[in-house]
């Protein structure tokens, strides 16, 4: 079962990260998706295992691209994500997303 679309009410444009390159990090095409966003600061692990503080969280269908280091525009602002979570259920009738914790 899917994120029901009607949760999907924001939209978050995605850059996902590529790697490191020769003049920094390399992102991919920019891509727009529906979401649904909470703005709500919490702590996760971020990318290099430490605590750090994440000011917004999407959440976006299960078959979202967004590794850890994409650019990601969200509410006019600009920020990285931090953490990303499959929440596959499995089959169980749960809705199957992707959470995105964002700096």
């Amino acid at each position: 079962m899917d994120i029901p679309t009607f949760l999907l009410r924001h939209s978050v444009v995605i850059e996902p990260f590529e790697g490191e390159g020769p003049f920094g990090p390399e992102y991919g095409d920019a891509t727009t998706v529906a979401c649904f966003v909470d703005d709500k600061r919490r702590m996760v692990i971020g990318p290099t295992g430490d605590q750090v503080v994440s000011e917004t969280t999407f959440y976006a269908p299960l078959d979202t691209v967004c590794p850890v280091q994409s650019r990601i525009t969200v509410n006019g602002r600009q920020t990285f994500a931090l953490a990303a979570s499959r929440r596959d259920g499995g089959g169980l009738p749960v809705p199957n997303h992707l959470e995105v914790a964002c700096q």
